[in-house]
Formats: structure tokens, C-alpha cells, sequence
């Protein structure tokens, strides 16, 4: 089988059920494992993000959805060169990934039969039935429940580790200019790791919402978690915005209990690591509970730019 994806989960996902031989394309933003990134890339975004702040990107998004009614578009002679039996793709974010309906239209341009399959997930539970679908489609349902309950077992041992915590309460952003209250799997995976979203719904998308929103909501902890950027861009991106975090969480800054975390990697994609996702949030909600895990450059503890920085462990301790 020859399978092109065009978000970056649902090839994590094909790589996790060992079928990365058969995987013949991938999308501009798969980035994830090292070793499926020399495959063709077949969407491209309509502008370059690289060096825009996050004003610049949101003004830029706007745009492009006015004047295309798309971020992105797709290489059709490419995907027509490739030959796909399966093409992977998302209807959760017009925004975040090449959605289903330019998929669809771009499958003329396949010869043959070619399945399109949606990995629409808007919570935990979505995301295993994500890897059962792929599993499935690919012809390996016996892979899929294998690595679904391997999964599955990791998030349970956390929530072993956390029963009988004191759950603190965790205002997490995952944009800044606007700010947005969490949406879909992120408030489920904050209460997994033994922690309280104070704002956003889960199964339900992200939203907007004005700072003077967020005052005086006085959480324990602050997690910057923008989407699509890494660690050393959500650090920026929270130094660029810091008179609003500290205004709207001064207590979690004073306290060392405001974080910075690869939103793209662990957080933002509706994929395997958001398990990795609900590991990190427990070490950071519980350290006492999680001391030997290694947060390596998963996230890091926020504080304002006239302020020392320092390690989440080094903090810790």
C-alpha cells in the first residue's frame, strides 16, 4: 500500500504502526520521526511563517483564508507522481493541516482508486480511534489494537500516580496574540496529569479571548503552549507577551510554577504524543510524584526576561 499523509499526526501515526516503507508523502509540517523526512512533501502554506511573531502569523492566517479560503495548497502533480492507495487528512482545523474537502477535490488527480481518511479527533478517546482507523485502512487492525492499548497503558499509569493529589488549577494558552482558551483533547489532558483546566471545553475547539478575560482568574500553574511553535519559540513568544502573563498569573510566576512546553511536538497535534503530553503535564503539576522524568526539551520553567532563568529541575530542587 502506498499512503500519503497531509498532517503531521496522522504520519506519526503510520510510522508508530511500523508501515513508514509504505509511506510515499507527507505534508509541509510533518516534522516527526527524523527518519520519514526525505519522503515528498506534497502541501505547501501560502506564506512562509518562519520569521513572523504571532500577531503577524494570526494577521497572515486571516488573510489567506479571505482571499483562498485555505492556508495551504496542495502539489496535485506531485500526489498525480505518487500514486496514493490512502491519503490522510483532518477536518478538526481548516487551520492547522490540509483539510479533507481539498483532499477530496485533489483525488482526480490520482489514477485509480484512492481512500481519503479523515482523522478527525476532538479528544483522547479520538485519537485512538485515529490509530484504529489508519490500522484499519492500511489493512493491519492487529498493529492498531497493539499499540492503542500500549498507549493506553501509559496514560493509566499516570492517572495511578496522581490519584490522591491536590490538583492544581492550570490556565493553559495555546496562542498569545490573541490569546486562546484550550480547546478539544487539552483540558482532558490537563485533568489526566492531575491538574484543573480553569479555561476552555473539552471536545470543543479553541477560542479567542481578550486578556482582560484572563484577569483575575489567579491560577496555580501558567502553561504557554502555542500551536506549531517549539520550545525555544513558545519562550519567545511568552517573553514578547510577558506584561500580560504576569499580570494574569502573577502568583504561578512568583511561585516558579509558569511553563513554557513544545506546543507542536506534544501538545497541538491530534496524535501518539499527546501521551508525552499528558506525562509532561503531571511532572510539572507533580514533581514530587515524577522526579526522575526527563523533561529534556519538552518544556521549561517561564520567567519574566528581568528574572533569573532557571531548569524545571534545577527549580525543583
Amino acid at each position: 500500500m502506498r499512503i500519503v499523509s497531509l498532517l503531521a499526526s496522522g504520519t506519526e501515526i503510520v510510522q508508530g504502526l511500523g508501515l513508514g516503507e509504505q509511506l510515499v508523502g507527507i505534508s509541509h509540517e510533518c516534522d516527526f520521526p527524523p527518519d520519514v523526512l526525505d519522503k515528498p512533501r506534497v502541501s505547501k502554506p501560502r506564506f512562509d511563517p518562519t520569521a513572523l511573531d504571532s500577531t503577524e502569523i494570526d494577521r497572515a492566517v486571516r488573510a489567506a483564508m479571505a482571499e483562498h479560503g485555505a492556508v495551504y495548497e496542495l502539489d496535485r502533480d506531485r500526489l498525480r507522481e505518487l500514486a496514493p492507495d490512502l491519503i490522510l487528512t483532518q477536518a478538526v482545523c481548516e487551520v492547522c493541516a490540509v483539510p479533507t474537502s481539498m483532499a477530496e477535490e485533489a483525488t482526480d488527480a490520482v489514477r485509480g482508486d484512492v481512500t481519503v481518511v479523515s482523522l478527525d479527533a476532538h479528544d483522547v478517546a479520538g485519537v485512538f480511534d485515529s490509530i484504529r482507523l489508519v490500522a484499519e485502512a492500511a489493512g493491519v487492525p492487529e498493529r492498531g489494537a497493539r499499540y492503542e492499548m500500549s498507549l493506553k497503558t501509559r496514560v493509566a499509569a499516570v492517572e495511578m500516580w496522581v490519584t490522591g493529589a491536590a490538583r492544581p488549577r492550570v490556565l493553559a494558552l495555546e496562542w498569545l496574540a490573541p490569546p486562546f482558551a484550550p480547546g478539544h483533547w487539552t483540558p482532558e489532558m490537563i485533568r489526566l496529569a492531575g491538574g484543573e483546566s480553569m479555561l476552555g471545553t473539552p471536545g470543543k475547539p479553541s477560542r479567542p479571548v481578550d486578556w482582560d478575560e484572563l484577569v483575575g482568574l489567579d491560577p496555580d500553574i501558567v502553561v504557554v503552549m502555542p500551536c506549531g511553535y517549539d520550545l525555544a519559540r513558545a519562550a519567545a513568544d511568552a517573553d514578547r507577551y510577558e506584561e500580560r502573563l504576569v499580570a494574569v498569573a502573577t502568583r504561578a510566576v512568583d511561585a516558579g510554577r509558569a511553563f513554557v512546553v513544545d506546543g507542536s511536538a506534544y501538545f497541538n497535534r491530534s496524535g501518539p504524543r499527546l501521551v508525552d503530553g499528558i506525562e509532561i503535564l503531571a511532572a510539572l503539576f507533580h514533581p514530587e510524584r515524577f522526579a526522575d522524568y526527563d523533561l529534556g526539551e519538552c518544556a521549561a520553567q517561564w520567567r519574566p526576561t528581568t528574572s533569573p532563568r532557571a531548569s524545571v529541575r534545577d527549580d525543583a530542587s
